[in-house]
């Protein structure tokens, strides 16, 4: 059975806009509206099968970025130790002001 791999999703928000429109389209619909392979096959007017390789190459073409780039293993790296940092700097309003800057940056 074809399950879902919610790492593509989150890659997705990192490196969609690398891709063409038609692959993040398929990969909106899946894994961000949650439709089926047989609902997007027929919004879309293609087959099941074209959905499925569709979203495997495009889940293959994201973690292609993300092992060249990085940017979605970094970001995660950055918001731990940003919220472990706010938590020893509780008490601490000027650090606690400064790490929400950067935590608020970081998810925009």
């Amino acid at each position: 059975m074809f399950e879902k791999d919610v790492k593509i999703g989150f890659l997705l928000d990192f490196y969609g806009e690398l891709l063409s429109e038609r692959k993040r389209e398929v990969l909106d619909l899946y894994y961000n509206s949650d439709l089926s392979l047989g609902e997007i096959s027929g919004e879309l007017g293609i087959t099941r099968q074209a959905v499925r390789d569709l979203i495997n190459r495009s889940g293959a073409e994201l973690e292609k970025y993300e092992e060249k780039l990085g940017y979605a293993r970094k970001f995660m790296i950055i918001s731990k130790a940003a919220e472990e940092a706010a938590a020893l700097a509780a008490g601490n309003s000027e650090l606690l002001a400064r790490l929400e800057l950067i935590q608020s940056t970081i998810k925009d």
